[in-house]
């Protein structure tokens, strides 16, 4: 069904849940989706759509759902553009515990360098790579024991930083190692990775899952990114283990011409859940997760742009573009969140970061 097709009406949903819970004693089930939901099923749910992009053409990006072994796969993003007015806002100092902060009021700004690029960032203070995402420590849950559990922790924390932090794919270069750990058998997000690379879209953007910069465009500063966030899991439907991370990362990058010395910085956030699946229910391979959902909420990366790369801007870039006309948003603000940071948009076609 294309990206306009009608939804499936309650009821049928509803018996389809019904019978696909029931069917938790027979043959393994392949993950792949059973009915693809899009625009009209998305846009009569409470707030707009999970799925979304905004900016320039001013359309919003429709959200795409996919029912996967019982449960709904939603695709998520939003795009945050900057107030080129707001100088002291983009680089004011704040605190870097995860906390809501108001933009910096200093009248001066606190300008990032390529040898301090988090400078006047709350980011500075944050810690580097895996080191600021929080892991829980492991108990048995669902189908797992806590050793299995432990497994599935670390192998989840692999898979952030095979798609978020390793350098060569921050360079642009295909993820393999983050592709090699979802389940091979979901046909409806191989198909989004098989395509998302070759000819990247408002449908199929490689961004919503993996952090690149075109090399040819920009260079990352000092070969640290700085993070914030954590990992959670629970027990899931058909007794799943249910892995949800939720981090921020900070890119600082100058454009790739000799003698560049202009620091940008790019904030991406990103919630991704991951299922463990019990094998004698579902199809799956050792070692990897199926995908339930996965959002990402991006400042600074380019908007409206579907090259598969994030394109940050720099002052004149700003300058020469203005503004965006949706609501202020501080990038660094972990408090709400990533469902609550899209209904707030609203229908923006971009919003303003107060702060980078």
């Amino acid at each position: 069904m294309g990206k306009d097709g009608a939804s499936i009406p309650d009821e049928e949903w509803e018996r389809f849940l019904r019978e696909a819970e029931a069917g938790t004693q027979s043959a393994p089930e392949e993950p792949s989706a059973r009915a693809r939901m899009v625009g009209r099923r998305l846009r009569e749910e409470t707030g707009p759509p999970e799925g979304w992009r905004t900016h320039q053409p001013p359309r919003r990006r429709r959200g795409k759902a996919w029912y996967v072994v019982g449960l709904l796969l939603a695709v998520g993003l939003l795009v945050v553009a900057l107030d080129p007015g707001r100088v002291v806002g983009w680089f004011g100092d704040g605190d870097g515990d995860g906390a809501s902060a108001s933009p910096a009021t200093e009248s001066a700004p606190q300008l990032p360098t390529p040898e301090q690029p988090f400078r006047g960032s709350p980011a500075a203070r944050w810690e580097d790579g895996t080191a600021g995402i929080s892991v829980p420590a492991a108990r048995s849950t669902g189908w797992m024991t806590k050793g299995q559990v432990a497994q599935a922790l670390d192998q989840s924390l692999n898979f952030l930083t095979a798609s978020s932090l390793d350098p060569d794919v921050l360079r642009g270069e295909r993820p393999k190692k983050a592709i090699a750990l979802i389940n091979p058998h979901q046909r409806d997000v191989q198909d989004y990775l098989s395509t998302a690379f070759r000819e990247p879209s408002q449908e199929n953007d490689p961004l919503l899952l993996f952090s690149r910069f075109a090399q040819t465009k920009v260079q990352l500063v000092g070969g640290v990114v700085k993070t914030q966030g954590w990992i959670t899991f629970r027990e899931g439907k058909r007794g799943t283990v249910e892995v949800t991370s939720d981090v921020t990362y900070v890119y600082p990058v100058v454009r790739a011409a000799t003698g560049s010395d202009e620091v940008a910085r790019t904030i991406v956030r990103r919630e991704t859940v991951m299922s463990w699946d019990d094998p004698a229910k579902v199809i799956t391979e050792p070692g990897t997760f199926s995908l339930v959902s996965y959002k990402v909420d991006a400042a600074n990366g380019g908007c409206g742009d579907f090259t598969g790369y994030f394109t940050p801007e720099f002052t004149a870039d700003r300058a020469a573009k203005g503004s965006g006309n949706g609501p202020e948003v501080d990038p660094y603000d972990r408090n709400k969140s990533m469902d609550a940071r899209m209904q707030e948009a609203g229908e923006a076609e971009c919003g303003t970061a107060t702060r980078l």
